[in-house]
């Protein structure tokens, strides 16, 4: 089987120049873990999941994201605040972009859930050779196939 066979088509994306709390409405309105990140003419250049905008909202004291972050964040500050500064940074500040983990619609289904499975990913991007979003594949998708082809072999 090849990832076309299980990938969804019609992809939720986000803009890099999309505030926080703007993509947070799609995540809870879409009710989907995370999208990828799209340029004006659908090249991937990153993947946002709500884990991310989890951790952006307390930065790991060794580590932070984007230097508007670190400076919108004082440890003394209480959660309501940190969300009020987060619900206005562009999401790409906060996002995956480097080493993003992909498959191509032709790479074989194994591949694809061989990475799920190494990397805990909530979703892996479908690209095609010019890096431009052509599906998704979600974990709940895999496992709800799995568990039709299940049903139908018995």
């Amino acid at each position: 089987m090849q990832v076309k066979e299980f990938m969804i088509r019609d992809v939720v994306t986000a803009h890099p120049n999309d505030r926080v709390r703007d993509v947070m409405k799609v995540l809870v309105d879409r009710k989907i873990g995370g999208l990828p990140i799209c340029s004006e003419d659908g090249k991937l250049i990153g993947m946002v999941s709500d884990g991310d905008i989890l951790r952006a909202i307390k930065p790991i004291e060794d580590r932070f994201y984007h230097y508007l972050l670190y400076m919108a964040f004082d440890e003394g500050q209480d959660m309501g605040t940190r969300l009020g500064n987060l619900a206005n940074i562009e999401i790409i500040n906060i996002a995956k972009t480097k080493e993003i983990i992909c498959v191509t619609e032709d790479d074989d289904m194994e591949k694809a859930v061989a990475l799920l499975a190494e990397h805990h990913f909530k979703k892996l991007p479908v690209i095609d050779r010019n890096k431009h979003i052509v599906g998704v594949i979600s974990r709940g998708d895999v496992m709800r196939k799995i568990q039709t082809s299940i049903i139908n072999a018995s």
